[in-house]
């Protein structure tokens, strides 16, 4: 098991051995801390975009779901009409220059996994760059938008938001509750009494003062011709070969036997790199994987290899609620 993986069970299993962390935490809130105070008086350098901005994002590390609502928000913002832009930060991206326009045909070595994907299923206008507020700038200088989501950046306390957005895996929750490096939270859990709305990812219904989310496989698609299938291409208890390089790869997993298929799991770190050679697995078996894994396998897949799209689906209560806040946020003549 890498030392990640172990570290992450640590946080949400237990282990005392996290006690001699401690002073390290309280050391990491101390800073967190100070530097939300900072955002909240207005000091320093903060950009507010002329346009409302969103963001969404979690205070854990490890996978929420964030993407496939991204792209829910992203559809349900278009449907209106809206012009929508996004920025995110392309962890694992290396582009020329900062900030970067992102575009479908780009690689992901250049454009990130995460902002691939999103411009490849929706075509909409997204800028890269750790600076978030020089991405901002860069996306409105070449692009007319009604709103802007910014995908993670809830601690880039330098970028002014009009909502914040906390997603939250339903079956983990908080772990320990314990910051980094005692546990996964990256700001204390307190955060949550000041955010807009709370979502968990898997729940079967809102709580009081958050809303449900779930994911929804859809459909396989080819990663060699983008050929789509229906999920009962592959029949009950077809053994495939299951890969995830995502935050939290056993959801994936979890959702290939809901299937009813027989999946052996190989599990890649978050952002993983791929080639032909570790992904050449025995014995022969067709092999499905994330669409985050898929953009980065494209120009080197198998004919059997195949990536399961995944929808989210909100709450009617969220998808209200969210509709109230655009039409606040919004003028009247941009709603329908």
């Amino acid at each position: 098991m890498a030392m990640s993986d172990r570290l992450l069970a640590a946080w949400y299993q237990g282990h005392p051995a996290l006690k001699l962390l401690q002073p390290l935490e309280w050391l990491y809130r101390r800073v967190v801390n100070n530097k939300r105070k900072r955002f909240l008086a207005g000091e320093g350098e903060i950009y507010q975009p002329p346009v409302p901005l969103i963001v969404v994002g979690n205070i854990t590390v490890g996978g929420t779901g964030k993407t496939p609502l991204i792209l829910w928000m992203i559809q349900h913002c278009q449907r209106s009409g809206l012009r929508v832009g996004v920025v995110s930060r392309g962890y694992g991206a290396k582009p020329p220059h900062l900030p970067w326009r992102v575009e479908a045909e780009q690689g992901a070595e250049i454009a990130g996994d995460e902002p691939l994907l999103i411009v490849q299923r929706t075509g909409v206008p997204l800028m890269i760059d750790p600076d978030r507020s020089r991405a901002v700038k860069a996306l409105l200088a070449s692009e007319p938008l009604d709103l802007i989501l910014s995908d993670d950046g809830m601690q880039h306390y330098r970028l002014a938001r009009d909502l914040e957005l906390v997603l939250i895996d339903a079956a983990r929750g908080l772990g320990n509750r314990r910051c980094l490096p005692a546990g996964p939270l990256r700001e204390p859990a307190e955060r949550l009494q000041s955010v807009d709305a709370v979502l968990y990812n898997g729940a079967d219904s809102d709580r009081e003062g958050s809303f449900a989310f779930r994911l929804y496989p859809t459909a396989l698609v080819n990663l060699q011709s983008g050929e789509r299938r229906a999920l009962d291409h592959f029949p009950a208890g077809q053994a495939l070969h299951a890969v995830a390089g995502i935050g939290n790869p056993q959801r994936f997993f979890t959702t290939l036997e809901t299937l009813h298929w027989q999946p052996v799991p190989h599990a890649f770190a978050d952002h993983a790199e791929y080639s032909v050679q570790a992904l050449n697995f025995t014995p022969s078996l067709p092999l499905v994987m994330t669409e985050k894994d898929a953009v980065k396998c494209r120009a080197f897949a198998a004919a059997d290899w195949w990536y399961l799209a995944v929808d989210a689906a909100p709450s009617p209560a969220f998808v209200a609620w969210f509709d109230t806040q655009l039409m606040r946020l919004l003028p009247a003549r941009l709603l329908p």
